[in-house]
């Protein structure tokens, strides 16, 4: 009898430095298998849950709910081209004296359904092309906002040595975190971008 195929899912906890889409080519190599899937790209500095479909199990994947968890660090005072750290410094400001009761009053503004602009540099579709790819070609682009819902935002630490943010976010598919530090960092009235993040669950799997 022909050994069966692999079928399933494999939840990888995804390093800094790699693409989803590398960890989907070093998974086909090691499992010898042509049809591999993976659920929710994460960014190549983004850590964390990454699900992995083997097989004939790719079919599931647009049946498996879009919600997803992370844990994310927001540094305030820094606006960056990508709104993140890898991304080129747009501009540097002083920090305000903060209190956590400033902080959740501005994180209020986030929770439910919201419409979020995405960052410039993004997998969004932009007349057929990746606003990424358009982005780096030094063009700047007018994404239109799109509406997301944030089901929890919790402030886990503030730090104002460091003007670090630790918060907890749980949202729906299509929600970009560094959009979220990018929109915190206006409203607060300093500017804002994501030093850290990590998925903590993605399709289900934590």
């Amino acid at each position: 009898m022909a050994e069966q195929a692999p079928c399933g899912f494999l939840v990888l906890d995804k390093p800094a430095g790699l693409t989803s889409h590398a960890c989907v080519a070093r998974v086909r190599r090691a499992y010898g298998l042509k049809r591999v899937g993976h659920g929710g790209t994460l960014d190549p500095a983004v850590t964390g849950v990454l699900p992995i479909a083997l097989g004939a199990a790719t079919r599931l994947l647009p049946y498996l709910g879009g919600t997803k968890t992370y844990q994310g660090v927001v540094r305030l005072g820094l606006r960056t081209s990508s709104d993140d750290l890898e991304g080129a410094v747009l501009e540097q400001r002083m920090v305000p004296e903060l209190e956590r009761t400033v902080l959740e009053q501005a994180l209020e503004a986030f929770r439910g359904d919201i419409q979020q602009r995405p960052p410039q540099v993004s997998a969004v579709h932009v007349d057929g092309e990746r606003a990424y790819a358009r982005s780096r070609r030094g063009e700047t682009l007018s994404l239109p906002p799109r509406p997301v819902t944030i089901h929890n935002l919790e402030l886990l630490g503030w730090d104002p040595a460091t003007a670090d943010v630790a918060l907890a976010v749980r949202c729906s598919a299509g929600t970009y975190i560094r959009a979220l530090a990018r929109d915190l960092g206006e409203a607060l009235g300093c500017g804002g971008t994501l030093a850290q993040l990590r998925r903590t669950e993605a399709l289900g799997f934590d």
